[in-house]
Parts: C-alpha cells; sequence; structure tokens
C-alpha cells in the first residue's frame, strides 16, 4: 500500500522527491513475501508456499503471486473465462471444487505475459474472499496479507481534539491517540470516557484491517440529526493498534467537525 498507493514512489501521485523513476505511468514492481502463506477451502489446503511473490500495481493493493508448483491442481477445474490486462497479458481462469462447493474462476495465472512482465510467467494468483480461510505462517489473516511496507503507529498526545455536529460537542479530550498508517491522515481515537456516551447508537455494520482488527460502528444522533456509522472502535485490536482499544474515532466524511488544538482537521489534512 506504501508503494502504489496515496503518494508512494509507485503511485499515481508519487511524493517529493530529488530523484525521478523513469518508466511507465503504471508500475509494476515483483517482491518477495518473506513469510510463509496458506489458503484453505473446504477443509482442503488449495496452496501452501514459502516462495510467494506480491506484485505491487500502481493504484491498486498488492496481490499475491504463487509458483504453479505450490498449488494443488487436483482441486482446480478450467474455465473458459479469459481477461486482457494492458499492462500484464491475458489471463487464464480455474475453479476451486471440493466435493459439492465449488468457487467459480477463484484462481487465475498470466501463461503468456507481456514482455514487461515476464517474470509472471509460471505463478498463479488467488482471489481472497474466495477462500475459507488464509495462513501467514500460522496465524490466521483477514483482509488480505499485510505488506511489508505498511505500518501503523500509535502515539498518545496531550492535544486538545473536539468533535461537534453543527453546536453540539459530541466528544472533547486532552488525551487523545494519534494512529498514524502509511497512505493515511492520521487518525485521533478519543477515550470513552470523553465521548457524549448518550449521542451514540450501536450499528450492525462491521469492517476488516488487516493491520488493526475489526472495527465496530455507532451511529450518532443528536437531536433529530442522526448519522449512520458517524465512529468506529476496535475492541480486540492487533498488536500493533493494541493502544487504541475501545477508543473511538470519528469519521471526518459523516459531516462531523473535528478540531485539533483549535484548528479544523480538514484544512490541516485533507478529508478523509
Amino acid at each position: 500500500m506504501s508503494l502504489t498507493l496515496s503518494h508512494g514512489p509507485l503511485s499515481g501521485r508519487p511524493a517529493e522527491a530529488n530523484y525521478r523513476i523513469e518508466g511507465p505511468a503504471h508500475r509494476l514492481f515483483f517482491d518477495d513475501f518473506p513469510r510463509r502463506v496458506r489458503a484453505d477451502y473446504a477443509g482442503q489446503t488449495l496452496l501452501d508456499t514459502r516462495r510467494g511473490k506480491l506484485l505491487h500495481e500502481t493504484g491498486l493493493l498488492p496481490q499475491l503471486y504463487v509458483p504453479r508448483q505450490d498449488v494443488r491442481f487436483d482441486m482446480l477445474a478450467a474455465t473458459d473465462r479469459k481477461t486482457h490486462c494492458p499492462f500484464k497479458g491475458d489471463a487464464c481462469y480455474w475453479s476451486v471444487r471440493v466435493g459439492e462447493r465449488a468457487a467459480q474462476d477463484a484462481v487465475w495465472a498470466y501463461p503468456e505475459p507481456h514482455e514487461a512482465a515476464a517474470w509472471l510467467r509460471g505463478y498463479m494468483a488467488v482471489y481472497w474472499h474466495a477462500m475459507d480461510a488464509w495462513f501467514d505462517e500460522d496465524e490466521a489473516v483477514e483482509g488480505h496479507l499485510r505488506d511489508p511496507y505498511h505500518r501503523v503507529d500509535v502515539r498518545e498526545s496531550r492535544r486538545r481534539l473536539r468533535v461537534c455536529v453543527q453546536a453540539e460537542v459530541v466528544a472533547e479530550t486532552r488525551r487523545p491517540k494519534i494512529l498514524s498508517e502509511t497512505g493515511l491522515p492520521n487518525r485521533y481515537y478519543v477515550p470513552p470516557a470523553d465521548i457524549r456516551a448518550d449521542l451514540l447508537e450501536p450499528s450492525a455494520t462491521q469492517t476488516i484491517c488487516p493491520y488493526k482488527g475489526v472495527a465496530s460502528y455507532r451511529t450518532l444522533r443528536v437531536g433529530d440529526q442522526r448519522i449512520e456509522d458517524a465512529a468506529w472502535l476496535y475492541s480486540e485490536p492487533l498488536t500493533d493498534a493494541g493502544k487504541i482499544r475501545d477508543h473511538l474515532c470519528f469519521d471526518l466524511a459523516a459531516g462531523l467537525t473535528i478540531e485539533i488544538d483549535g484548528a479544523l482537521v480538514s484544512s490541516l489534512e485533507g478529508d478523509g
């Protein structure tokens, strides 16, 4: 994510630098993934590799590719689907079949990739959502593999943070946790004691972040105004985000006003 999205060196809008990367506007970078990866489907292991590669591609999340030898071909059935990528070539597809279950067109490869991506020959990729479980070494991973170039840092702060809906103060604290995540603006997490809990309602929404964990959401009700999924929290965050446990982060895109030391967050860091 840090290489290909936001202002990464392989993104469409790289940050300022004193060098130039010569090459096409759409860039491909094929790099080793440093650990063993497994994918299970219907109680069977489809792939098990210590030779995985991550394809970093401009504007996209990294995609795992593995050698054909590390995939169980007895679980695959070739399909008629074909797709064309102007940067990589023509892809062919396989479905995964185990007993009565099937994941249609879940696996793909470029048998004859373009010369500029010739290193893809002999590798295959699998749609993440098509599998029942993925493992990085012996740890289950949800969402997608964690990019070795991506990191999360959480720092304690004494800066004054206010969250408002129009004139109503929803949260105010001098002890926010500031979470910095590669390629994203800072996020400010507020201790639950510094939030107007009477304005919050549970939401059924959940999202998964491979770097932080499973987030649950809260809806905000101020007078007659109801803002769905206005804030989220991680009750069981992953290790790197452990400090934000049970703290709430408010979504700037929900129409809230968020101030840090009296300045609008939007004016400092942009929406999002």
